[in-house]
């Protein structure tokens, strides 16, 4: 696979946050006064066009051949008359390059500003990857049909529209890092009188795929269609949720056949539309949004001589600089950053705010150009609409945190919790998966070419840097909670 316990202390220690967009003060949800909200929901067509498959590079690293299934972008819009929420989800591992590129877009020209513009992966790995320096042509043309799609959704609404939110579960999960597995799905509905506009769902697993050389929709997508066939009319959006340490029940990691793919998104979708159309809870009301960027705490480096000898063992070339996915000596960038760091007497990064990301998905001192939002992790976008308090974390955050963040608030608030948006899938794994340095605490190092790994502390810290950004925007403190 490439790129793409549990006692909770209310105590929130004083993380470094940066916040892109100030929240306006926000009143206890419940206190909110009725609003008359709009939607609109829109979908298009984001699949490479066949001549030029042969140039693409896929999430696996390699070429594809075919094209089994389309792939998707949906956008579902909310409108509270004073401001808009544009939630759009997409078959892709992730969204990278063209992220930057539609947050000033949608700021200039349709002022949506990037706390309110949530862009959340399916985490498909059946299709192009947006790292590959050969690949930023289609990435940076996903920012123009992505802004088309939120146009299109905006030209869309209509009212009065209720916004609902059901809870329910799938159980065809396995997790690893010895962990309990989190099988929860969280869904929002939003219908016009009789009418459902669009279904938006999620749950904590990566996707199902028959192929590595094919472009396909993965079990997400063949999900989404049986719920959009359930609603006739409706746009339904699938936006995975914290599952970096979960996988299907079935195949190899990611993969079986092209009938237990669909067999999959079958019963994925039975889920959904049986919340769906069972009992929700309305939290139609006032928008407001906040994006903030959590500094997470890394650990101290591999000593100079153990760091020579390491590249001595793996044979590592010292003379090639960075090299771009998926060249087969990507996943030794770091040993040669180390061995720059201690030879360069450069500091050693001490939080991922240390750091900016590239866009071929690199760890570096100062970004590569001029842009108005460079990457840094951790992005964590907390939205209320009315009662709901949804959250939208950055990167491959594994399961544990999410359970323990749903944990701390699920008695007092409405929530819908998810992962995988903006741009860059660096997994946020749990203490114990640095303890065992498995492959989600290893992606720091091999993927992004960081010369230090995580600390140990970092799945506490995520869980309670997020918990206080969701203390702030509802007001609600977080429980404890032993398991």
């Amino acid at each position: 696979m490439r790129n793409h316990g549990f006692c909770f202390t209310a105590c929130l220690i004083g993380l470094s946050a940066v916040a892109w967009d100030l929240p306006v003060a926000v009143a206890a949800p419940d206190a909110a006064p009725a609003v008359v909200m709009k939607a609109g929901a829109a979908k298009v067509v984001i699949t490479p066009d066949a001549a030029s498959l042969k140039e693409l590079t896929t999430v696996m690293g390699t070429k594809a051949t075919h094209i089994d299934h389309d792939i998707y972008a949906r956008a579902l819009v909310l409108n509270d008359g004073t401001s808009r929420l544009v939630i759009v989800t997409y078959d892709l591992n992730c969204l990278d390059v063209a992220t930057p590129i539609l947050r000033v877009r949608c700021r200039d020209e349709l002022k949506i500003p990037p706390s309110h513009l949530i862009l959340m992966a399916t985490h498909n790995h059946a299709a192009p990857i947006q790292i590959c320096p050969e690949n930023f042509a289609y990435g940076r043309a996903l920012a123009d049909k992505f802004f088309e799609l939120i146009k299109a959704a905006i030209a869309n609404e209509e009212g009065p529209a209720t916004v609902s939110l059901g809870q329910g579960f799938n159980f065809h999960i396995r997790a690893v890092g010895n962990a309990p597995a989190d099988y929860e799905i969280h869904l929002l509905k939003v219908a016009v009188g009789d009418k459902t506009l669009a279904v938006l769902f999620n749950h904590p697993t990566h996707p199902l795929q028959s192929s590595q050389t094919h472009i396909d929709t993965g079990h997400p997508g063949y999900a989404v269609e049986f719920v959009e066939a359930a609603f006739p009319g409706s746009v339904a959006l699938y936006a995975n949720a914290c599952g970096g340490n979960q996988f299907p029940d079935r195949g190899t990691i990611m993969y079986a056949d092209a009938g237990q793919v669909k067999a999959l998104g079958k019963q994925l979708a039975d889920s959904a539309i049986a919340i769906a159309k069972g009992a929700t809870t309305d939290v139609t009301g006032k928008i407001s949004s906040t994006l903030e960027v959590l500094s997470l705490p890394l650990a101290e480096p591999m000593p100079y001589e153990k760091a020579k000898e390491l590249a001595r063992e793996k044979k590592v070339p010292l003379d090639i600089g960075f090299v771009p996915y998926p060249h087969p000596d990507r996943e030794t960038n770091w040993i040669r950053a180390l061995l720059n760091h201690h030879e360069q007497k450069i500091p050693f990064p001490k939080r991922t705010t240390d750091r900016f990301c590239t866009d071929d998905e690199f760890l570096v001192q100062k970004p590569d150009d001029q842009r108005e939002y460079p990457s840094k992790f951790e992005e964590v976008i907390v939205t209320t609409i009315g009662s709901l308090c949804f959250v939208a974390m950055q990167g491959e955050v594994c399961a544990p945190i999410g359970m323990r963040i749903k944990d701390a608030f699920r008695r007092q608030l409405p929530l819908f919790v998810g992962s995988y948006a903006g741009e860059h899938n660096l997994y946020i794994p749990t203490r114990e998966l640095v303890r065992l340095d498995a492959y989600q605490a290893q992606v720091i190092r091999i993927q992004y070419a960081s010369p230090v790994s995580w600390a140990p502390e970092v799945e506490d810290e995520m869980v309670e840097g997020v918990c206080k950004i969701v203390t702030k925007m509802t007001g609600k403190n977080p429980e404890k909670v032993v398991r």
